[in-house]
């Protein structure tokens, strides 16, 4: 930031109104993290005491607490917490559910959309509890195939659902910006648990709604 830019005001909160960054320069959030990341930042060649990677260690601390903080999550906890008697039948289908994610190989992240399918067998669970579900395991070190797998046997077993089913497609910046750098390839995976996988019908029904 040059000497002339104006800081924008503080909230009531202390904090800037368009920045989630506290006002105190000295803050220490968790003191082991932020001195490995200051390490690691002059292991490549950084200098961590200039202006613009002061902060960083504070920062990258924070942020990676937030993408694994599915580890601190319960499966069972958040689908539980809406279940509901219902005479339902019909299957029920959650699509599109955006989800980000960090390749457990090299710690980049990948990121799609999952899509959640299930046959009720006399309960429901709410619609967000799906959506929470899904980032219960994407905020993880992940693989995608395992991703998609813990997806459905949560759902399965917690809910007990007739057939439950997750396909997820997702971008992976591993392959993107390192290695093969294939900018444009996307990788599907599919999970089928009870009617879902025993029954062709169902899995066509299912795929077919995703579709449209």
């Amino acid at each position: 930031m040059s000497g002339n830019a104006r800081l924008p005001p503080l909230n009531t909160e202390g904090h800037y109104a368009d920045d989630f960054e506290p006002v105190a320069a000295q803050e220490v959030y968790d003191p082991i993290k932020e001195q490995l990341i200051q390490r690691l930042l002059g292991l490549l060649g950084e200098d961590p005491a200039r202006p613009g990677l002061q902060r960083t260690p504070l920062r990258v601390a924070k942020a990676l607490d937030f993408l694994t903080s599915g580890y601190r999550l319960s499966a069972q906890a958040i689908i539980e917490a809406a279940v509901f008697e219902e005479d339902v039948k019909e299957m029920v289908v959650v699509r599109d559910i955006e989800f980000y994610s960090l390749c457990e190989h090299h710690l980049l992240p990948f990121f799609g959309h999952a899509h959640v399918g299930y046959l009720p067998n006399g309960r429901v669970v709410g619609l967000s509890k799906i959506a929470r579900l899904v980032d219960c395991f994407a905020r993880r070190l992940q693989v995608q195939e395992r991703l998609t797998s813990q997806i459905a046997d949560a759902l399965h077993h917690h809910l007990g659902a007739h057939g439950v089913a997750v396909v997820t497609e997702a971008s992976h910046t591993c392959m993107m910006m390192r290695g093969v750098q294939k900018q444009s390839s996307r990788t599907i995976a599919s999970a089928m648990r009870g009617t879902f996988e025993q029954d062709a019908r169902t899995r066509a029904e299912f795929m077919g709604l995703l579709s449209r």
